[in-house]
């Protein structure tokens, strides 16, 4: 069981009667001057507890230097001034939670990269052939076109669109070969 030591025997023992005496006591530890000398004292401790939670230096160093600041500001509701480093740590470690908040969400929120896209007239290209394959398309017998959009678009077996049209796996092979050579002399036909 640990020891807890008396106030030292220079400090008088005053029990406070009024608002005054409060405000003194809140004051003693809690001056700009005892905060100063607590930070520079702990600034690198301060640092190291920001680094293992962050992890970039500089908002290690922008982390510490918020919690002095905010301390300072706040620091009439430190009573004692034995827990200004306490305060310090804990601003420290409450900031630090804040920056990684503040980053998961800012990632969150970031729209996905888009992926390497062509060029204007590199899309634009492509539309024209697309549109042409189309057109392409159209011009061929109903089932040349049936069979070749169930073999290369649907991505099925001779066997899955001979057994899907009801019709022979010779008739699908022969219409295929057919819509084939059909659309390679539609799409090298000057349009």
């Amino acid at each position: 069981m640990p020891v807890i030591a008396p106030w030292p025997a220079a400090r008088p023992a005053q029990i406070p009667t009024g608002r005054e005496d409060t405000d003194d006591a809140m004051a003693a530890g809690t001056t700009v001057d005892h905060l100063t000398e607590t930070y520079r004292a702990h600034y690198r401790s301060l640092l190291g507890l920001a680094a293992l939670l962050l992890d970039d230096t500089a908002s290690c160093e922008d982390v510490v230097q918020e919690a002095f600041i905010r301390v300072h500001s706040a620091r009439r509701r430190v009573r004692d001034p034995e827990k200004t480093l306490a305060y310090l740590r804990q601003t420290v470690v409450n900031l630090s939670r804040s920056a990684l908040r503040r980053r998961i969400l800012g990632l969150k929120l970031l729209s996905k990269p888009m992926p390497d896209m062509a060029s204007a007239e590199e899309g634009a290209y492509e539309q024209l052939e697309r549109d042409q394959l189309i057109k392409a398309m159209r011009g061929l017998q109903r089932r040349q076109r049936e069979v070749l959009v169930l073999r290369y678009f649907a991505d099925m077996t001779e066997a899955q669109v001979a057994e899907t049209l009801g019709i022979s796996l010779g008739s699908v092979k022969a219409y295929g070969s057919r819509g084939i050579a059909a659309l390679r002399v539609a799409m090298e036909a000057p349009a």
